[in-house]
């Protein structure tokens, strides 16, 4: 899965995506579920760089708490909540890392992982529009997931699918009748153009939003897991 992400390099989202920046953004270090997160989407021939609450509520809910942060790409068209947002409402997450904890004794070892040259990228999204009985309405949005690739098969057995700059155009705008071709799209992203390692625990804690939580540290040794 993808439990938390960093988005450091906002003021380049206009330029690496094409699109349109609907408001200012600042860094943010440790972007947790349900927070508003900055999403890439199609406009007609336009994109726009907009807000949504991480966390897909879809439009039929009864309320939010019905709301998931990820989405299993293997099941993407099987389930009511994701199909047709699959179909009718893609989008691309920006950001340039995301954390996953390594259970080591007692203790979990928060990882980041990013691209090798620190470059902003790209999750696959969906979104959703949902009108609450108040009459609120509130655009929500889910990160896909796939298989993790070598660099993360021994931390956690699901990745956000990344996908490549190539493939943006496609994922945004291609019709409901071409899904089935985007499924080649939701693989694991190729482990040879990233890297990990190790971060503070301040990461542990989404209150904490500041650059310590991307601070490197040394990983635990299996005698300092059973310490904690």
């Amino acid at each position: 899965m993808c439990g938390r992400y960093r988005l450091t390099r906002a003021d380049r989202l206009a330029e690496k995506f094409d699109a349109e920046l609907a408001e200012e953004l600042t860094p943010r270090y440790n972007i947790a579920p349900t927070q508003p997160v900055p999403v890439v989407r199609a406009n007609g021939s336009r994109r726009m760089i907009v807000s949504m609450r991480w966390g897909l509520i879809p439009n039929w809910a009864k309320d939010a708490s019905m709301s998931q942060i990820n989405a299993r790409s293997e099941t993407l068209l099987e389930k009511p909540a994701f199909k047709e947002n699959f179909e009718r409402r893609r989008c691309l997450i920006p950001a340039n890392g995301f954390y996953e904890w390594k259970r080591s004794g007692k203790s979990k070892q928060p990882f980041h992982f990013g691209m090798k040259d620190d470059s902003i990228f790209a999750f696959a999204g969906i979104w959703d529009r949902w009108k609450a009985s108040q009459g609120q309405v509130i655009e929500s949005c889910a990160i896909l997931t796939t298989g993790p690739n070598d660099l993360l098969r021994d931390v956690h057995d699901r990745m956000p699918v990344i996908l490549k700059v190539e493939k943006y155009q496609e994922w945004l705008e291609a019709p409901a009748s071409a899904c089935g071709r985007l499924n080649h799209f939701l693989q694991p992203f190729d482990a040879a153009m990233m890297k990990r390692f190790a971060v503070s625990s301040a990461v542990n804690d989404p209150e904490n939003d500041t650059s310590e939580c991307t601070q490197e540290v040394p990983e635990f040794t299996s005698t300092q897991a059973t310490l904690f």
